[in-house]
């Protein structure tokens, strides 16, 4: 029996009284009011309600330890990003390897993999694995449904996804950016309860309205609490918290749902209103297994400072008390590093691109070009001239137009050959093998030369993420499906932050560019994006040329 006195919390209740609460056997015994002289507040533990592991670059068990750190006890995760690359052994991996952290970790099955029908992954889940997995136990929910246009118009293959979720009594994640009226409300008809991809307060309110659970999401790259956050007083009852895609430097330096606590008091929210979106809704709609600090309830509590700063003092799960003043008390224990990628290194002729028979310089058509937006996952484009030398279009450093490159790790198939706005190098390359979702090469650089070299680093590391120009390459290798590290977070965060800041030397002014390069591939968000397969316009939903009509 373990007694612990403070300022107790009650997010149920919404009160807060100096009291005790006793711990047997990992379950909350006895809560009671209580006179002590501790100036400390007792809460219960946060929950990430949708969190891609993967993207922190590092495996559960070693994510497990960043994010007991900053308070949270449970995150409901989505696969997606391994399953793209492995399949069902990645879902595997990912659940092996988060019993090795007391961190309740929830994950649901992938509901597109892959993403969609016009790029190369390692692995395809159609209904009837998908149906398997939704039949586990371990697996909790349907992940993110990205195929929005699927559902509004019925296809087969993604109704029988949703109809398998129904079977089991198991709810569905959404994923429709900027989707509005009838065909939103077709989308959440189909059984579709959440979403974390409104960029606009307006799209939120309207989600809201339809009993949709809208998640502010606040990760390294897309940022939206700045735009959403007075959704949480406005509509307590129907807004969780997520990350969505956090970087280890960010989960490290910044902090995890416990940030956004701080970050809503700031802007006057009420405390009780940030602690249900951050604990008690995801809990209740996902069916968590975990203690809202309640008699009865798993002993899933934390100890913080005060609400205001919000510095987490202690963290316990189940009972057990898994971070204490700057330190876990779990061990980590090396995972084993598991891969697919099947790329030979290119040549310098696999990235050129010549001007068009019948074009001239004087004369050529205009390109498409994608336009990156700092912070959002969204891209625009427009049309410009391209830089043309020896008969070849290359980058122009001095307009921000620059080439970008796309192509199968899975296979020895054709460089793909687009240009993008906003990355700002104006020397260099940057490259990356986590590329959404089907995580295929990536890089944009200032010279075809400084392109062909990042490209081939990250072949002969299997995987990883590259900066520097030719003859002056940083890496850091992810050895487990090219996504994510063994080493500890501070190990792959300090190499992490050590590639950003000579990205940053080399021109860019993004503040994540290798989280902002990752989704220039993703097919599902949009305006214009480069797959493995060619240029994409979403809002069309196909392949578009280059040059301009």
């Amino acid at each position: 029996m373990q007694k612990y006195s403070g300022i107790i919390v009650d997010a149920v209740s919404r009160r807060q009284f100096k009291g005790e609460i006793t711990v047997e056997n990992g379950k909350i015994t006895r809560v009671e009011e209580k006179e002590h002289d501790k100036e400390q507040y007792i809460l219960p533990g946060l929950v990430d309600a949708h969190v891609h592991i993967e993207s922190s670059m590092t495996v559960p068990s070693v994510f497990a330890r960043m994010a007991v750190a900053k308070g949270t006890v449970a995150v409901v995760s989505d696969p997606h990003e391994i399953a793209n690359v492995m399949g069902e052994k990645g879902i595997d991996f990912m659940l092996e390897d988060s019993k090795r952290s007391p961190l309740k970790v929830y994950f649901g099955v992938p509901s597109c993999v892959p993403a969609t029908p016009f790029e190369s992954a390692g692995a395809v889940l159609d209904a009837e694995a998908v149906d398997r997995l939704l039949a586990r136990n371990d697996l909790h929910y349907l992940s993110e449904m990205m195929n929005f246009p699927g559902v509004i118009l019925g296809f087969p293959e993604v109704m029988a996804k949703l109809e398998s979720a129904k079977k089991y009594g198991k709810v569905v994640d959404g994923h429709a950016p900027g989707l509005r009226g009838a065909d939103l409300q077709k989308y959440i008809g189909a059984g579709i309860s959440t979403d974390h991809e409104c960029f606009t307060y307006e799209e939120a309110a309207e989600k809201t309205k339809l009993w949709m659970k809208v998640l502010i999401r606040e990760g390294s790259s897309a940022r939206n609490f700045e735009t959403l956050y007075s959704l949480i007083d406005e509509y307590p009852e129907a807004v969780m918290l997520c990350t969505d895609d956090s970087h280890p430097d960010t989960l490290i330096s910044e902090g995890h749902i416990d940030k956004l606590i701080r970050n809503g008091q700031e802007k006057g929210l009420d405390i009780y209103n940030l602690l249900r979106a951050a604990v008690f809704n995801p809990v209740e709609h996902y069916g968590l297994d975990v203690g809202l600090l309640r008699e009865g309830d798993p002993a899933d509590f934390i100890i913080v400072d005060d609400l205001k700063s919000f510095n987490v003092l202690s963290t316990f799960i189940e009972g057990n008390c898994v971070y204490n003043k700057g330190k876990v008390l779990f061990p980590a224990k090396k995972a084993p590093a598991k891969n697919v990628f099947n790329r030979s290194k290119i040549s310098i002729n696999d990235v050129k691109l010549a001007v068009p028979a019948g074009e001239t310089k004087e004369r050529i058509q205009k390109i498409r070009v994608i336009v990156a937006q700092d912070g959002e996952l969204v891209t625009g484009q427009e049309l410009a001239l391209p830089k043309i030398e020896n008969g070849n279009l290359i980058s122009d450093p001095s307009r921000d137009i620059l080439k970008m490159v796309v192509l199968s790790r899975y296979a020895d198939d054709p460089v793909q050959i687009g240009f993008i706005k906003n990355i700002g190098l104006k020397k260099g390359a940057i490259a990356s093998s986590i590329a959404h979702d089907s995580h295929n090469i990536i890089a944009v650089g200032a010279t075809d030369e400084d392109i062909v070299e990042a490209v081939n680093r990250l072949v002969e590391n299997k995987g990883g993420i590259v900066v520097g120009t030719a003859g002056n390459i940083l890496d850091l290798p992810l050895e487990v499906a090219g996504l994510m590290s063994t080493l500890s977070g501070e190990e792959v965060a300090s190499r992490y932050q050590m590639l950003n800041e000579e990205a940053k030397r080399l021109g860019t002014s993004l503040k994540s560019p290798f989280m902002t390069l990752a989704f220039m591939s993703l097919l599902v968000i949009p305006e214009l994006k480069l797959g493995d397969k060619g240029l994409f316009d979403v809002t069309k939903f196909e392949f578009v040329e280059l040059f301009s009509e």
